[in-house]
């Protein structure tokens, strides 16, 4: 009798519905966590405006590594991306005979859409990384803790000029972008279709565009930078685990950017109507 009393009873497993709810409230609450921490982030950032301290010789490092020499990179994908625009009207401006209309047909999707786009996905990849990188390499190697020590913000001195250059980096390059991207489909246009640039830009000044369609798309750029910003600093200052923790924090800066710039893009786009 004491044998059969003190025998355990045997544990229930769980079913695949509750472990799939479990699943599910854990990444909520990691993505709950994640956007927690990155607003609390950007309230630091945002103290240390006023009264305004950033360091301005980070600033001015920073605004040249990540603006300046994201410029090739920049001009090869805006010359390309306005080329593909024409090819993709090509079929229909041939089959109606509408080469007056393909400046709008080009220049509506790239100024509101595709350059913002996919200006701030290569920054994300090239600029937001690397940043991570930085920051994460010096977490784990306690850099950040010396700075404390002799009494020097980190915020102040390294995430802020981080946070303003990325976010004035994606602007700038999105107006290289948007000229670039009407230049190559310009271009484009005359060689394959011959249309010529005259009559492509007629198409854009006629009335169909305008200054909105331009600062749609620039909005869009400073919501995207904003985001990259915040990933890239957020994940970067939470590295933990040495070097394949900085690895794992690049990965989550790459994932968490390309997935915040397309929820946005949505969000943004159905608030401004297009």
């Amino acid at each position: 009798m004491s044998a059969q009393a003190s025998a355990p009873t045997p544990t229930k497993s769980p079913s695949g519905l509750e472990a799939t709810a479990a699943k599910a409230g854990a990444a909520f609450l990691n993505i709950a966590g994640t956007a927690g921490g990155m607003t609390i982030l950007l309230a630091r950032i945002i103290s240390r405006f006023f009264p305004p301290r950033i360091d301005s010789r980070e600033l001015w490092k920073n605004l040249y590594k990540m603006a300046v020499k994201s410029l090739p990179i920049v001009v090869v994908t805006a010359l390309f991306t306005g080329a593909i625009m024409v090819i993709q009207a090509a079929t229909i401006v041939k089959r109606y005979g509408a080469e007056g209309l393909l400046g709008w047909g080009a220049g509506f999707g790239t100024l509101r859409e595709i350059a913002p786009l996919l200006t701030a996905l290569m920054i994300s990849g090239r600029v937001g990384a690397n940043n991570t990188a930085e920051l994460g390499t010096m977490v784990v190697t306690e850099q950040l803790d010396a700075l404390r020590v002799l009494a020097i913000d980190p915020i102040s001195f390294l995430i802020a000029p981080r946070f303003v250059g990325i976010v004035s980096t994606l602007f700038m390059m999105t107006l290289f972008a948007d000229a670039l991207a009407l230049f190559g489909a310009a271009y484009t246009g005359q060689a394959l279709l011959g249309v010529s640039p005259q009559t492509f830009y007629n198409g854009l000044t006629t009335g169909l565009l305008g200054f909105g369609d331009v600062a749609n798309g620039l909005f869009k750029s400073i919501v995207f930078g904003l985001v990259i910003a915040l990933a890239s600093c957020h994940f970067g200052l939470a590295t933990t685990g040495g070097a394949p923790g900085v690895g794992r924090a690049v990965n989550a800066t790459v994932v968490a950017s390309a997935a915040g710039v397309f929820v946005l893009d949505y969000l943004v786009s159905f608030a401004l109507g297009g």
